[in-house]
């Protein structure tokens, strides 16, 4: 199987985050793997979903390098596409579908590259392949996955397959997501004063973080940390004083910032009127450009010191932020053969020769890491 008729395969499977229903591709590729001699388990996930880690090769003392991707992709949107989302069609120099670049074309080319350097050079490095379900949303299903591992606290690097379009990036910003919580007091609307407005409370406790600013200098890799309200909702019908207001607070960090004092400076901030709850708490993700492992994947990729654009930067959240700091701060890079640009997009696409470009790299990798 090459990584084109095997990316098309995986676009056929339906694993649209919500409900994800990750168990059926979670199977085809963990079949694929054992067939190849991988040891392969898979940890549930809540019903019809799935999570996946691969093994082969890997002896004591010789940490694995680590292959990070996710099977869940993001609805394809209400806009209408010219090509079926799950059809893997193949035109134009390119294979569309959801997914194609955020990450199943990456999960394929791990899959392929993996095979292939273990039957070629099977004395060398270990190899782990990490395929999770539900990332979309904030990368709960590593989180939850990592409660699980018992005997795999080691790994010598770490490469995450989101779209990068094969160039290799050594770090993205950290998240924290809280939700605001306002309670107030019902009443008719012809009667304010006899009920508390929740939406007022939201109101107000929003207006103050849009002038929060973070007290952390300039990030050299990732800029500084942003704040944004993403969703706000409250109320019953038009003519009710509302008893409750929810919203949402993305924050992105840096390799600089305490994720703890951004917290405690929001709840100062808001938390008279508001009460706040963590959703999602992941820290940044960064790898000195001096790191040998980087130098290694910058030779091959043919990023040469200097090279304009480098040291490389996500503004996306990735799963290799748990990872990383679950391998003790192993060297990460975020390197995938999707377009950045193209992820959840109406009509998303990826360059076949991207895809296989980027097997050979994965492949260079794996077979010039020293043991």
């Amino acid at each position: 199987m090459d990584v084109i008729s095997l990316t098309r395969k995986l676009l056929s499977f339906n694993t649209i985050n919500p409900p994800g229903n990750e168990e059926g591709i979670a199977r085809y590729t963990g079949a694929i793997l054992e067939e190849n001699g991988f040891y392969v388990n898979y940890y549930p996930y809540g019903e019809n979903r799935l999570q996946l880690v691969a093994e082969k090769g890997i002896t004591p003392g010789n940490p694995p390098v680590v292959f990070s991707g996710h099977f869940d992709t993001v609805p394809p949107g209400n806009n209408p596409w010219s090509t079926d989302p799950f059809g893997g069609e193949v035109f134009d120099g390119k294979i569309w579908g959801r997914g194609s670049a955020d990450m199943k074309g990456a999960l394929a080319a791990m899959m392929i590259a993996a095979i292939e350097a273990s039957d070629e050079n099977p004395g060398g490095r270990g190899i782990r392949l990490i395929f999770t379900a539900d990332e979309e949303p904030g990368c709960r299903g590593v989180m939850e996955l990592i409660k699980s591992f018992t005997d795999r606290h080691n790994a010598s690097a770490v490469i995450v397959g989101e779209p990068t379009e094969n160039l290799p990036a050594t770090g993205h910003k950290g998240a924290i997501y809280l939700l605001g919580k306002c309670m107030g007091k019902t009443a008719h609307s012809s009667m304010p004063e006899k009920g508390i407005n929740a939406i007022y409370k939201a109101a107000r406790s929003i207006i103050r973080l849009s002038e929060v600013r973070f007290d952390a200098e300039i990030d050299p890799l990732l800029g500084y940390p942003t704040i944004n309200i993403g969703k706000i909702n409250g109320g019953m019908n038009i003519n009710s004083v509302p008893d409750n207001a929810e919203f949402t607070i993305d924050i992105r960090t840096t390799s600089g910032t305490d994720h703890e004092a951004i917290i405690r400076k929001i709840e100062e901030e808001i938390g008279g009127e508001t009460v706040l709850e963590t959703l999602v708490n992941i820290n940044p993700v960064y790898t000195s450009s001096d790191n040998p492992f980087v130098r290694l994947v910058y030779d091959i990729c043919g990023i040469r010191e200097q090279s304009p654009g480098f040291p490389l930067a996500l503004p996306y959240l990735t799963d290799g932020a748990v990872l990383q700091r679950f391998y003790s701060g192993a060297p990460t890079v975020i390197l995938g053969p999707g377009q950045p640009e193209m992820a959840h997009q109406t009509n998303e696409y990826c360059y076949i020769e991207k895809l296989e470009s980027c097997v050979k790299i994965y492949k260079k990798i794996i077979s010039n890491m020293k043991l």
